[in-house]
């Protein structure tokens, strides 16, 4: 979606989870502090029974023997004990509740394949009862998350003769047959021609009546369109809304889809072959999806004012019951969780074997802010394809400029800059970025009288680009020339509303120039020329690595692929009537890894989510278009770019099991609940998380040396030879053992990779790479990235109240003495501004102070770390905050998350400005007292954090630990202190400690 819909950025302790969750049976971690839960509050909330769900279940109930899909299949949703298992969960679900007392006619939704639970309307008392309630795992309470082509095939090396669609499926009316792709979004628009009826009879017929039985609920009918009707294409859509203030005057209750990114997103993945598309009248191409024969089903969690938890959480399960075979998910996650209720969702997703593809998030460029970090997901990040359109604008005086746009050549006409031709009262702000009446709380800004017959100069920011075009038509203007604030802000080709030129910010001031020394100025577009240009190049919002979640040992994104200017199916409701639009974002992304994964799952059904994800991973490329190297790092795109054609034949793929993922999860402290009180670590152990079965290599924390080991299976019916070739990190050797490795086919063999510290400054990653490559033509391409450190230890504990202790876990990585020593406690500064409104006009590119946004300013001394945060404790439920954070004038940080948590952290000096958009307000309510909280950290103590012992012996990866006590706290004050970890008196590395007294 637009890059106003972005998750979050921060450094939390571990386990600090995006959907507010109150622990019955509290499974806690040793790296993490979490605050006590907040008193119960009415609203809607899933309530999490013991019992493992169906795609979780191994047997144990008498009579009925496991659900649990076995490796490489799906679930089976026919057999006798499927269905008998999901009658016992309904039983046991109803016991639980009326043990507790909780009405029928309060439950809104049942949970049975990927979460055991149901969701219900609860009151404070109701949700007290049931957290004491035998059988009660715990309560989800109902949060708000936010939504996150002409040439990609192409791009991709799908079309054409020597492309995937014709040498693996003859032609591009197979590509996917059979499968089903379940798009968790905000709905779809049936009648766009991307969705348009396939020919009949479909040679998949029988494949998809065995596998797929989703409804297609038409919902309520809505004045003035269509009934919601389903077809041959879009074969299963469902709709939900368990109680959130979610609702618009242009939301339809039904599985229609007024904002167009659900639509957008699925066409991407699985829309037709070569629909004709036109945006705003200019004719673009023709679109195809990723997999045009796939079948969708939409599922409708989004509406206006965001995506519920809960509903996602039923989507997911819904999904998976129907029989898809793909997930997409463009919608925003946690960046330091893997056991929230989307991920463990997803977690029992991949389980009864869907493949799940995600979106990485629009936090970048900052790293730490990639989400969706479950090794059992494919996260996808963006960049950039090969397609540019130039354009240029020749003034009266013959200076030609040139820039980006669309169409053909234009013009003479009369050309007015828009700080003269602006209505009387008009904004000056506003009325140089042309802002539309739509944008500006209906009120215009330019002046027909003075724009009418006129190509207008409009300063960008403020509003959306395409936005200000809207403006000069609405006000008579038959063109726009857009001019950029900073020469460094992108050029973007857009399909605006009249003929339209967009320049860089020295071109505009020399146009702005020439208007004001010019008694009858004019200017004239050429027409616009299709470019190739080298791609891909990662796009600047694409959230970056390492993964909080993962500390380090993860590599997270996965892969990357397109996500900047993608062309596909909208809404005509959210897009001014157009059936297509073009979008960017890692919403746009993911669906194009989606639709891959379709690809790979019709030609060959019995692989698992973990052989597709591997085999696109192993099959990236780390070059663009002209052979020269993608300049990015693993942190940044995971194993590279996306190319599918190598996917299909990946020779070896790496595989991974829950039990692999629940060990993993253990090993990075975050305990996945069993659903009986059971603490699974306890059950199946540990592994180091570097040594998860994975398709790249990340160790964050390298003492010295490590070995990390990896299974290969066979893809083939051929016995095969592999010789390792390794780029070794710079600072690091690497070896591998065996040095030959032979594979007997469909078989599986290990080897074992250690890495260890020559040169490596310590605290830098390093990247490197381990192909394994045999004679057939294989060659499986692995990432690296590793850290050396001298102290790994947790990034930051989140606790409470005015006095209290805390254990702090740490891990040396040498022999000797560790200090740890206090700093702060320091109390926050606290900032207040009354806002009017919900923000719909913010520019990240240019931004200002606009209606729904406050704006503050912090100065950050040399040597003094610096914190910006609101706390959802000062606000009203399903109040939702976001971040923008500039350092200098330029784009700092983000944090984005689902409610009014939100915090960016800094270390180097400088002016700050903060601007806090208001995202969302609970219903009836129109504005809001903002509380912004400002901490400055230096490195002396406050007197009232002490830690001990202050100093302990530590050997090369011993664990220890600090107690951390606080006291004398101010009740309601929130303060920001931290643990210094030092060695003979340098300081190694520091643990933040947040307490809300």
């Amino acid at each position: 979606m637009s890059l106003s819909r972005r998750a979050g950025l921060r450094r939390p302790a571990a386990l600090a989870i995006a959907t507010t969750a109150i622990t019955v049976l509290a499974l806690s971690p040793p790296a993490q502090v979490a605050a006590a839960p907040a008193a119960p509050t009415a609203g809607t909330y899933l309530i999490q029974l013991a019992g493992a769900p169906l795609a979780a279940y191994t047997g144990g109930v008498s009579g009925i023997a496991a659900t649990k899909a076995a490796p490489g299949a799906k679930i089976d949703r026919t057999s006798w004990n499927y269905q008998a298992y999901r009658e016992y969960l309904k039983g046991r679900r109803a016991e639980v509740l009326d043990r507790a007392k909780i009405a029928k006619s309060k439950q809104v939704a049942e949970y049975d394949t990927v979460l055991n639970g149901v969701a219900a309307k609860l009151t404070a008392d109701e949700v007290t009862r049931l957290s004491r309630t035998p059988g009660v795992v715990k309560l989800w309470k109902n949060e708000l998350f936010k939504m996150t082509t002409v040439s990609t095939p192409k791009f991709l090396g799908l079309e054409g003769s020597g492309g995937v669609w014709n040498q693996q499926f003859g032609d591009p009316s197979k590509a996917g047959l059979g499968t089903v792709i379940g798009v968790v979004d905000s709905g779809i628009w049936p009648e766009n021609p991307s969705f348009a009826a396939l020919p009949e009879p479909r040679p998949d017929a029988d494949v998809i009546a065995s596998k797929f039985s989703g409804p297609c609920q038409t919902g309520e009918s809505k004045a003035g369109f269509p009934d919601f009707a389903c077809n041959n294409k879009v074969i299963g859509a469902r709709y939900y809304d368990f109680g959130a203030p979610k609702y618009t005057d242009e939301d339809f209750k039904s599985p229609r889809d007024s904002d167009g990114h659900g639509s957008h997103t699925a066409s991407t993945a699985a829309g037709n072959y070569g629909v004709p598309a036109t945006i705003n009248g200019i004719a673009v191409g023709n679109v195809s999806g990723m997999a045009p024969a796939a079948r969708i089903a939409a599922y409708k969690v989004c509406y206006s004012n965001g995506c519920g938890g809960l509903e996602i959480a039923a989507a997911i399960d819904d999904a998976v019951a129907d029989g898809v075979d793909v997930i997409n998910f463009s919608i925003s996650g946690s960046t330091n969780s893997l056991t929230d209720l989307t991920e463990t969702a997803f977690f029992h997703a991949a389980a009864a074997g869907v493949f799940v593809a995600a979106s990485a998030g629009n936090n970048g460029p900052g790293p730490e802010t990639v989400a969706h970090n479950g090794p059992w997901n494919m996260t996808v990040a963006a960049s950039t394809h090969d397609r540019f359109s130039q354009k240029s604008v020749t003034l009266g005086n013959g200076a030609t400029y040139t820039g980006a746009g669309n169409g053909g050549a234009f013009g003479p006409a009369p050309l007015i800059d828009a700080v003269n031709a602006g209505l009387p009262g008009a904004d000056p702000t506003r009325l140089a970025q042309c802002f539309p009446a739509n944008e500006n709380g209906g009120v215009a800004v330019l002046d027909p009288a003075k724009v009418a017959g006129k190509i207008v100069l409009c300063r960008r920011g403020g509003s959306s680009r395409v936005g200000k075009s809207l403006a000069v038509k609405e006000a008579g203007g038959v063109g726009m020339v857009q001019y950029n604030n900073t020469n460094a802000e992108s050029i973007n080709a857009d399909y605006h509303f009249v003929p339209t030129v967009h320049i860089n910010n020295t071109g505009g001031l020399a146009v702005k120039a020439y208007i004001a020394s010019t008694a009858n100025p004019t200017a004239s577009f050429a027409a616009a020329v299709p470019q190739t240009v080298r791609a891909p190049q990662m796009a600047s919002f694409s959230s970056r690595g390492p993964a909080i979640a993962g500390t380090g040992d993860l590599l997270k994104p996965d892969v990357t692929a397109p996500g900047v200017d993608i062309i596909a199916a909208v809404s005509p409701v959210g897009h001014a009537g157009n059936l297509h639009d073009s979008l960017q974002g890692t919403s746009m992304s993911s669906p194009h890894v989606a639709g891959i994964a379709l690809l790979l799952r019709s030609k060959n059904p019995t692989w698992s989510p973990m052989a597709v994800k591997s085999a696109i991973m192993t099959s990236a490329t780390t070059k663009d278009n002209t052979g020269q190297q993608i300049p990015a790092t693993p942190l940044d795109f995971g194993n590279g770019h996306v190319r599918p054609a190598g996917a299909f034949d990946p020779g070896l793929v790496y595989e991974s099991n829950p039990l692999d993922w629940f060990q993993y999860t253990c090993g990075v402290g975050q305990h996945q609940d069993l659903g009986d009180g059971s603490d699974v670590c306890d059950l199946v152990g540990q592994i180091d998380p570097s040594d998860l079965n994975y398709a790249s290599i990340a160790v964050g924390d390298l003492a010295g040396k490590q070995t990390v080991t990896r299974t290969v299976t066979n893809t083939t019916n051929q016995a095969s030879v592999y010789v390792p070739k390794v780029e070794a990190p710079a600072g690091f050797t690497v070896k591998v053992t065996p040095a030959v490795l032979t594979v007997l086919p469909r078989k599986s063999a290990s080897y074992t990779v250690e890495i260890t510290r020559t040169t490596a400054a310590l605290g830098s990653w390093a990247f490197g790479s381990l192909t394994l490559a045999d004679l057939r033509g294989h060659s499986v391409r692995s990432a690296i990235a590793v850290r050396a450190t001298q102290v790994s230890a947790v990034a930051e504990v989140t606790t409470s109240g005015p006095s209290g202790s805390v254990e702090v876990p740490v891990r040396a990585n040498y022999n000797g003495t560790l200090g740890a020593r206090p700093v702060g406690l320091v109390p926050s500064t606290v900032h207040t501004k009354h806002v009017e409104g919900t923000d719909s006009g913010f520019d990240p590119a240019d931004p200002q102070e606009v209606p729904g946004v406050a704006k503050f300013t912090v100065t950050v001394p040399a040597g003094v770390t610096g914190r910006f945060a609101t706390f959802q404790s000062d606000y009203a439920p399903n109040t939702d905050l976001d971040m923008h954070v500039y350092k200098d004038g330029e784009p700092y940080s983000i944090s984005g998350g689902s409610n009014s948590d939100e915090a960016v952290t800094v270390t180097e000096p400088g002016t700050y400005d903060i601007y806090l958009l208001v995202f969302s307000l609970p219903g009836g309510v129109d504005a809001v007292d903002i509380k912004f909280h400002s901490f400055l950290l230096g490195s002396t103590a406050s007197g009232n954090l002490t830690v001990s012992p202050a100093s302990q012996a530590v050997t090369v990866g011993g664990n220890k630990s600090v107690t951390a006590t606080w006291s004398g706290l101010t009740p309601g004050s929130k303060y920001l202190g931290g643990i210094e970890w030092t060695n003979g008196g340098a300081v190694l590395d520091r643990t933040l400690i947040q307490v809300q007294a």
